[in-house]
């Protein structure tokens, strides 16, 4: 199991662009697919793949194949679990104030 320090690096990578945080924002509305985050992202499609393969590398998003298009959405589970050890370790932080 990756330490949480490793789990942080791990999201600020997948947050650090304006582009991936663009299509994040997206993806936080509802599932998108790749010609969708293509408007949102004005980025060519190459370049949206490159950005939501290090998004998926980082386990913010998921992706779903229906039919021939591959739709992605946020992975709300692995956010929401990184928010709760985030908000433990800073109530550590303060008990030990």
């Amino acid at each position: 199991m990756q330490s949480f320090c490793d789990e942080i690096r791990k999201l600020g990578r997948g947050i650090e662009n304006a582009a991936r945080y663009r299509m994040l924002e997206a993806l936080m509305r509802g599932p998108r697919s790749v010609s969708q985050l293509i408007r949102v992202a004005k980025l060519s499609q190459p370049a949206v793949s490159q950005h939501l393969k290090t998004l998926k590398a980082c386990s913010l998003v998921a992706d779903e194949k229906r039919g021939i298009e591959v739709f992605y959405s946020l992975n709300t589970e692995y956010l929401l679990q990184m928010l709760a050890r985030f908000a433990e370790n800073i109530k550590k932080c303060r008990r030990r104030r």
